[in-house]
């Protein structure tokens, strides 16, 4: 389900885990008998529940504009920091999860995992990654275990001090969620928390730059989103030649191809500009041919 406005709730894959994720801390299983069908279908699922639920989370994009640096939080060693303490040299990714999550935090994890063994930057060398927990509940030796737990996923160990696993009170949650646009709800039967799957990359100052939606993120949106995010900083020339072939579509939250018209154009340039290369050095080579023919002619 997606809004085009800026708006952006579950997508289907996600929003197919939240469900597999209420289903399984609901009540046992209620059957239909002979004298009608009970408030809950035969998996424990309340349909209604879910779908109210499912309308209450979701991203608010707000492209551009300054997350709160200043708000107090703990690492995952339980030392003092600031959300700040993260930005100033590299782009910053953050995912929003919480440590105890039975399902859906769970895949947003293993897709950034994933996703960073496709691109050639690294966490620690050209971004950093952050990973907020919405719960005040959680611990730093959740934050710990679960910093463990990504690493040995993207199977680079020396990466470590890139990775930032945090946690704070509900003051501080709710300053840095409802800057990044990331609305959640807490399920009072379960006691879990509703929420969309998602990451978002932010400019070494401090703005928010990038959305990419969902549990999978394709290296290539990924690799793009932090070129972007960085101004400059990370990538080379390769890198800022893609983001002429492709352009960033804030309702799907991913990198789509730029028309064939647009590809068409820039190749009749590209042309013009090779064949434009040609002509001139067959002129500066005749210009050669020409002084060197009249210099013989001169000494004979």
């Amino acid at each position: 389900m997606r809004k085009v406005s800026g708006t952006v709730t579950l997508g289907r894959r996600a929003a197919a885990a939240l469900v597999l994720a209420l289903a399984a801390t609901a009540a046992p299983a209620q059957f239909m008998t002979g004298r009608g069908m009970s408030e809950r279908r035969a998996d424990g699922v309340d349909p209604q529940r879910a779908q109210r639920i499912l309308s209450e989370v979701g991203f608010d994009q707000r492209l551009g504009e300054a997350l709160p640096l200043d708000v107090p939080l703990r690492d995952e060693t339980g030392a003092a920091v600031r959300l700040g303490d993260y930005f100033g040299q590299r782009p910053v990714l953050i995912a929003f999860v919480y440590y105890r999550c039975p399902m859906l935090c769970t895949l947003v994890t293993n897709g950034v995992a994933a996703s960073f063994r496709g691109i050639p930057f690294e966490p620690g060398r050209e971004f950093e990654v952050v990973f907020v927990s919405i719960d005040p509940e959680d611990t730093p030796s959740a934050a710990a275990a679960k910093k463990a737990a990504a690493l040995d996923r993207y199977g680079k160990s020396s990466t470590a001090a890139g990775w930032h696993f945090v946690t704070g009170d509900a003051a501080a949650i709710a300053a840095v969620t409802e800057a990044a646009g990331f609305r959640y709800v807490r399920d009072e039967a379960s006691g879990e928390y509703a929420h969309a799957a998602g990451i978002l990359l932010a400019t070494p100052e401090g703005r928010i730059a990038r959305y990419i939606f969902g549990i999978d993120y394709a290296p290539r949106d990924l690799k793009l989103a932090l070129v972007e995010a960085s101004e400059g900083r990370v990538g080379g020339v390769v890198d800022q030649l893609l983001l002429l072939c492709f352009h960033y579509d804030a309702a799907l939250g991913r990198y789509t191809a730029v028309s064939m018209l647009a590809l068409r154009i820039a190749g009749v340039l590209t042309l013009a500009a090779v064949v434009s290369f040609i002509v001139v050095m067959l002129v500066r080579e005749r210009r050669s041919r020409r002084r060197l023919a009249a210099g013989g002619a001169a000494s004979v």
